[in-house]
């Protein structure tokens, strides 16, 4: 009974994320699902890339919470439109929440849209909502070991930031080890090292998103139904 139900939730969230998928495709919006543990610096990174994006692209962001508004002010400091969920306890963000929160957002007048989930390193890797590409950021503080603790969350992700990495002298953490057992889950991974206090390697992560940005603009628009 069990695994039934719960196959239910996840096939219901998938119509729903498919729903989502097709509305972002025919405003030529391209979407970011933002994963990590609590305190690895998505916020951060956030504010980084909106403030390093803005002048050339419109960013939007739906921040998830279990409570509090605390990130969403913060990132409505950058100017970016942002709306809040707040799960109230649930884990992790569904399509049926993201359905929701875009009823508070002019999507057709955004280039990008983060989504940025909840702090959990196990049920966000679980659950699309309809993005372009889920994206992970793991901190050197963390440990080199979380590949082999958390795979999934490696293996659904697009992209890995390992972000602090001016924290390494400080860390018993090798870089190099955490991602090559990340490349061993997911051989397409991009890679990232970045640091959100001082800036380093960002200028890599946010030329990316330009590519991605203009490729999605020059994608053609789905047929209408």
């Amino acid at each position: 009974m069990k695994i039934s139900v719960v196959k239910n939730i996840l096939e219901a969230n998938q119509r729903l994320a498919e729903e989502n998928r097709q509305r972002f495709s025919a405003e030529r919006v391209l979407v970011i699902n933002l994963m990590s543990s609590p305190g690895a610096g998505k916020t951060s990174l956030l504010e980084r890339t909106i403030r390093a994006l803005k002048d050339e692209f419109r960013v939007g962001v739906v921040e998830g919470d279990i409570q509090s508004t605390y990130d969403a002010e913060r990132i409505s400091q950058t100017g970016a439109p942002v709306v809040q969920i707040n799960t109230g306890g649930a884990c992790h963000l569904d399509s049926n929440m993201i359905q929701a929160a875009l009823k508070g957002l002019d999507i057709a007048n955004l280039d990008l849209l983060f989504i940025e989930n909840v702090g959990n390193l196990v049920c966000p890797a679980e659950f699309n909502l309809g993005e372009d590409f889920k994206t992970m950021i793991l901190s050197v503080a963390e440990g080199d070991d979380k590949p082999l603790k958390y795979p999934l969350m490696f293996h659904e992700s697009r992209v890995l930031l390992v972000n602090k990495i001016d924290l390494l002298p400080f860390c018993d953490c090798n870089p190099d080890l955490m991602e090559e057992r990340a490349l061993k889950i997911n051989p397409g991974l991009i890679l990232f090292r970045i640091s959100c206090r001082t800036g380093e390697g960002l200028d890599r992560w946010t030329d990316w998103l330009k590519e991605q940005i203009r490729l999605r603009q020059r994608l053609p628009l789905p047929p209408r139904e």
